[in-house]
């Protein structure tokens, strides 16, 4: 009896390594649950982008826990070395470089900023490139530059245009003769006592003298004088003459828009019941250069037969069989050529007002 008494009381106690063992299997199961609770152990091939937000790192593949509660890596092979290497330079990188699943998530701060940053970089990136305004001085300088090559060529255009201008000149003094005529009319005697003077005869020439219009015209009231000593008019003159109305509309038609050269023309315009604006009247009673050329007073109304004699040596209106208003138009043609010029520059400088 008393050896086995002596064997309970004074038995060895338990092996500490057991009791330790259970200690660290229960923290291993701990930590093991925890690891399987956060998705480390059951979610091995998890993306990077449901990487968790733990700074810990989770164990990799392959690695074996330890006893203690760490983890020990196997070693790699060298393929996978090589894979992890930066660039093909050869040189390995960092761990948790090479394993992107393994790096803590940036926090959403700093993934907004450098998300905005990336935007950026990619958007000047995608810009077209533009070249830098110059600045005033190199604009002055490029301006000299061009304005030096380009000065003959500047030249050129205004040249042209002088060109231009002595042709639009030229033209404007081949196409003044053209829009200027001379008129001359022969008149009657009609209402009381035939003291009204009324168209008879109408002649227009051009400037060169060639006649434009000469009709023989029936006034509208009964002729009492057909001044014939004057006017050249007889009665049968007046069996085919036009009607007055319809002269004076062809009449019109070439004076419309010309400058009318006459012989005491108002009186003419009265005839035609007509008034032609003053720009474009040349009356040669009323032209001092041209009394001056003939010796005349200025200011005084010379006729045209004596202005004809004197300046063109011819005779007109002579004989008793009346004047020609043919005739009489082609001498103040000529009469106004002959102060033309020095004419036209006058009323240039002074344009009469209608």
């Amino acid at each position: 009896m008393s050896t086995l008494l002596l064997n309970l009381d004074f038995g060895e106690p338990p092996p500490k390594k057991a009791l330790e063992g259970n200690a660290k299997h229960r923290n291993f199961v701990k930590k093991r649950r925890l690891l399987e609770r956060r998705g480390f152990l059951s979610k091995k091939n998890q993306p990077p982008s449901k990487a968790p937000k733990l700074h810990s790192e989770p164990p990799k593949k392959g690695e074996t826990p330890m006893v203690d509660g760490t983890w020990k890596a196997p070693s790699f092979p060298k393929k996978k070395k090589t894979a992890a290497c930066s660039n093909g330079s050869g040189q390995p990188l960092d761990k948790k470089a090479a394993v992107s699943w393994l790096t803590p998530a940036p926090s959403k701060r700093a993934d907004s900023v450098a998300a905005k940053v990336d935007l950026l970089g990619e958007f000047q990136s995608a810009l077209p490139k533009i070249n830098s305004h110059p600045t005033r001085s190199q604009k002055k300088g490029s301006q000299k530059k061009s304005s030096k090559k380009n000065h003959p060529q500047k030249n050129a255009p205004q040249n042209s245009t002088q060109a231009h201008s002595e042709n639009k000149c030229s033209g404007i003094s081949q196409k003044l003769p053209q829009k200027m005529v001379a008129i001359d009319c022969e008149m009657v005697g009609t209402g009381p006592k035939g003291h009204v003077s009324s168209l008879a005869r109408c002649s227009i020439v051009n400037y060169n003298g060639d006649v434009l219009y000469d009709e023989y015209i029936l006034p509208p009231c009964h002729i009492v004088d057909y001044r014939t000593r004057w006017s050249g008019i007889r009665k049968q003159h007046m069996v085919h003459a036009t009607p007055f109305k319809i002269a004076r509309g062809q009449i019109l038609k070439i004076l419309t828009g010309k400058i009318v050269v006459g012989h005491a023309i108002h009186n003419d315009f009265k005839a035609l019941q007509y008034f032609h604006p003053k720009s474009l009247t040349r009356d040669t009673s009323h032209i001092p250069p041209l009394n001056r050329k003939a010796d005349c007073p200025e200011n005084a109304t010379m006729s045209l037969k004596h202005l004809t004699k004197k300046l063109l040596n011819r005779d007109i209106q002579v004989g008793k069989s009346g004047h020609s208003s043919v005739e009489d138009a082609q001498a103040t043609m000529e009469l106004y050529k002959l102060v033309e010029v020095e004419w036209e520059e006058h009323l240039a400088q002074n344009p009469p007002k209608d």
